[in-house]
């Protein structure tokens, strides 16, 4: 039976039951363990993983295995300075042991050195907590070159990563040339600096602010195998437009503090896959949903269920995308995401009124499109993200206490309603 329409409700596929779990945010102590602080920056006691095939870390046991705690969708970004050290500071989701990146170069169209990388834990802008920053290796090697196309997995660093906590890592490149692969609108400052500073803990050389991520697009932690982790599938709504930089108030923020503070479930990693401006079936600002699903959501470890909340890009874009054209794409997504063996919770496309490009005929699909999310039976749940944020007095408009001022996207209540709309219970998958 599904639950009320404002909240995900469980389909026909899921045999445990439904349970509401009513949360406030957890805070955890921003502090990596004395173990991971204090091992020696050499060779993992774990096999070595210089290169490893898109479908993740395996498993490392039969109790425990890689679970990601943190995610952003690659694209094309503009040509990198070569010599150059970045400092992209993160948020992770979920805590575990033995944390590793994955770093790629899919769009890039010359290999990249990295000539050393190390993982730490901020203490304020670029200063690092100190005796957190860590050397990491990558088949044991202190620096690895990505090819074009390619993707690597650091070895596991000793040690435990805690939840909820702001992570840094420290890249030092060099030859970079042409298209950089990066995470154009991170909504969090990090930061650059000619050189490689990439080992320092100080804030000393780091000048340049930076609003972007490059290269970095995975960590994974070890954890139990009762843990799992969800990915949201979206656009700019996702990505965290309109909420407050450097706050961690995108609506998967707040999802992830809801699931760390839970007593029940075994979903607790979140991937924000959220690329601004991104459609379901044409490419433009990165490639579309349907091209880019194994990369950015499907490759990733850990991963049980699959939020889909894209569409309003390709609706409002004036192409003559119809109702049916998104719903074959939507099924479709359905279709490989059961296919890996995932659950895939679909989400209602939220109002925009008052937004440049709205007219009724996007308005007409919008709404035949949501009636399909709600009725036709094909997600294993559903969360109605447009009833929750439109107004009473005008549904076609967003709520204005959740406009973030251009009537598309949310602001940071916005935000927190959209995360406050899930049943936790319907994020548990059944189909392993």
């Amino acid at each position: 039976m599904r639950a009320r329409d404002n909240h995900v409700g469980r389909g026909a596929r899921h045999r445990r039951p439904s349970v509401v779990v009513a949360a406030v945010a957890a805070v955890c102590v921003p502090l990596m363990t004395a173990t991971a602080v204090q091992a020696r920056p050499s060779v993992p006691a774990d096999p070595p993983a210089a290169s490893v095939a898109a479908g993740g870390p395996a498993t490392t046991g039969t109790d425990r295995h890689s679970v990601i705690t943190w995610g952003a969708s690659a694209d094309r970004q503009g040509a990198g300075p070569a010599d150059r050290s970045y400092r992209l500071v993160v948020r992770t989701s979920v805590g575990g042991s033995k944390p590793r990146i994955r770093l790629t170069n899919a769009f890039g169209e010359h290999p990249v050195t990295f000539a050393s990388a190390y993982l730490g834990l901020q203490r304020q802008g670029a200063e690092l907590v100190r005796g957190s920053n860590r050397r990491l290796t990558f088949g044991g090697q202190g620096s690895v070159v990505v090819p074009a196309g390619g993707t690597v997995y650091s070895d596991p660093l000793p040690g435990r990563l805690a939840a909820q906590v702001d992570l840094v890592v420290s890249l030092y490149v060099t030859g970079a040339q042409g298209p950089t692969t990066g995470h154009g609108m991170a909504m969090q400052t990090s930061y650059a600096a000619s050189g490689d500073h990439a080992a320092q803990e100080e804030a000393t050389g780091w000048t340049d602010r930076i609003s972007s991520w490059y290269w970095l697009d995975a960590v994974t932690v070890e954890t139990s195998v009762e843990v799992g982790a969800v990915a949201l599938l979206g656009d700019s709504i996702t990505d965290g437009w309109a909420s407050t930089q450097d706050e961690n108030r995108r609506w998967p923020d707040y999802l992830s503090r809801r699931l760390q503070a839970a007593q029940t479930g075994g979903v607790k990693g979140v991937a924000n896959e959220g690329i601004s401006g991104n459609k379901v079936l044409a490419d433009g600002a990165g490639e579309a949903a349907l091209r880019r699903l194994d990369r950015d959501v499907l490759s990733h470890p850990g991963v049980e269920t699959v939020v889909l909340f894209e569409g309003i890009n390709d609706l409002k874009a004036h192409s003559g995308v119809t109702v049916e054209d998104l719903i074959a794409g939507y099924r479709e997504i359905v279709e490989r995401v059961h296919a890996a063996g995932k659950c895939v919770v679909g989400a209602t496309v939220m109002p925009f009124k008052g937004w440049s490009e709205y007219d009724d005929a996007g308005e007409a699909v919008r709404q035949a499109v949501n009636d399909w999310i709600r009725r036709g039976g094909e997600f294993d749940a559903v969360v109605d993200f447009d009833r929750i944020t439109r107004s009473p007095y005008d549904p076609q408009r967003m709520l204005p206490f959740f406009d973030g001022g251009d009537h598309l996207h949310p602001n940071d209540k916005g935000m927190q309603a959209m995360a406050d709309a899930f049943d936790l219970a319907a994020l548990e998958c059944d189909r392993w």
